[in-house]
């Protein structure tokens, strides 16, 4: 092979990896709306499906800044969550945790075995 095949075979992998990252976005953000309704969404992807190339760049050039703001609004909400989930655990005293043990021993959903590896365990 020469040196021109591979750089011409490297721009067309490059390009042909681009379009399915650009592809595959526009198919997540199409099930990800909310303000589209299921009908719509099919004809999106039919027409992705049929015309892939021409339905892709309109999809893009109509909804591509809607795109950026829901794909924005989705980390916003992911790393919300993560600190709440984060806040939850790590706010919880050995007192608050020994407790909820004791209720769920007093309430027979766990042993007295179990109790005293929580309660350990809250200690440490």
């Amino acid at each position: 092979m020469e040196f021109g095949q591979i750089l011409w075979s490297l721009v067309i992998i490059f390009f042909m990896v681009m379009y399915f990252m650009v592809l595959f976005s526009v198919i997540i953000d199409i099930f990800r709306r909310d303000d589209m309704g299921g009908g719509m969404k099919a004809v999106w992807i039919i027409l992705l499906l049929f015309i892939p190339l021409l339905s892709l760049i309109i999809y893009v050039v109509a909804y591509g800044q809607s795109m950026g703001q829901r794909r924005a609004e989705a980390v916003t909400q992911a790393m919300e969550n993560e600190q709440n989930y984060i806040r939850s655990v790590a706010s919880s005293s050995p007192a608050e945790q020994i407790s909820q043990a004791q209720k769920l021993l007093d309430s027979g959903t766990i042993s007295q075995q179990e109790f005293d590896q929580l309660k350990a365990k809250a200690l440490a």
